[in-house]
């Protein structure tokens, strides 16, 4: 029996299986599962490179979908909340590799008609473009590619982040409650990620999933340049667990603050602490550890949440 493209890489973000489900000792039954969708998609940046992502097209929009420099995201499915899955995937890894420093190095992008599956990038200026790979296929678990060297040039690589926001330690979770029940493919398939960007006036102003933790957070990073929300004084939640290479993307955006449902690496905590970064980890049932700059974090009388430690001594707080 063939089976055809359509059937294999469905637009819904899921797709229907069969399944045997084993409990204990109970005989096998047949259930009928979702799984998560994983699909190709290949942004050509004209003069610096093609790269094959691996992804979820978790909100199905494979309309044709562009963006000009000077009118904006254009296409007949847009709407003003809403920037196509692809450009913002496209837009926001662009920006989080250093391909482009801000929306204003794009000249145009486009979904291609013929191929939905690829995205052309054209930049103002290729030559200039900063690259560390080039014409590579990036499995959804791929992060940064390069050795020491280029983990050490990593540290220098980004200023210091702003210093204006403060949360009271409940907002902390209410982030993440907020950002969870934006879940969707998470509660049908279990196999997504998420990451949300929250204003500390807005509350959260964008919110991705995907099966790839890097994915996720390149797609809120890509709505909201489309968008054009200011990224510097805000912050954002995540699903995974925090590497370096997340926090590296964080710093590129310029957050204040990043939290997430799971635990940092040490290079995580090393690269916060130097850029400015409040880094929050274990955010679950009213509880979080926060390993670096918990200066950010205030009680309703404005006061720190807790004492001020030393740079690299992770701090704890309970609601």
């Amino acid at each position: 029996m063939s089976t055809s493209p359509a059937q294999v890489f469905p637009e819904h973000g899921s797709r229907a299986v069969s399944a045997l489900r084993l409990s204990g000792s109970a005989a096998g039954a047949v259930a009928n599962c979702r799984i998560i969708d994983e699909d190709a998609l290949t942004i050509d940046v004209e003069g610096v490179g093609r790269y094959t992502l691996m992804w979820t097209p978790a909100d199905g929009d494979g309309a044709a979908a562009g963006y000009v420099a000077g009118e904006g995201v254009l296409g007949d499915e847009v709407v003003s909340e809403r920037v196509p899955e692809r450009l913002a995937l496209a837009a926001g890894f662009a920006y989080s590799e250093g391909i482009i420093a801000g929306l204003d190095d794009i000249v145009t992008m486009a979904v291609c008609p013929e191929r939905r599956d690829v995205v052309r990038l054209r930049i103002k200026a290729p030559e200039r473009a900063v690259v560390r790979r080039r014409d590579v296929v990036l499995a959804s678990s791929c992060g940064l590619c390069g050795g020491r060297d280029e983990l050490a040039e990593g540290f220098d690589a980004f200023p210091p982040v702003t210093t204006g926001l403060r949360l009271a330690p409940p907002r902390l979770s209410a982030l993440m409650d907020a950002m969870q029940r934006r879940q969707r493919l998470f509660r049908t398939t279990g196999g997504a990620h998420a990451a949300a960007v929250f204003s500390p006036h807005a509350g959260i102003v964008a919110a991705a999933e995907d099966l790839g933790r890097h994915n996720a957070l390149d797609k809120v990073i890509g709505a909201c340049l489309l968008r054009g929300v200011p990224l510097a004084g805000c912050g954002v939640v995540l699903s995974s667990r925090l590497s370096y290479e997340m926090v590296e993307k964080a710093a590129r955006a310029g957050f204040e603050l990043v939290a997430a449902v799971s635990a940092p690496t040490s290079l995580a905590v090393a690269l916060a602490e130097r850029v400015g970064i409040t880094l929050c980890g274990f955010v679950r049932d009213g509880a979080a550890t926060v390993y670096t700059h918990p200066q950010r974090i205030r009680d309703g009388a404005g006061e720190p949440a807790w004492p001020a430690c030393a740079a690299g001594f992770p701090s704890t707080y309970d609601d």
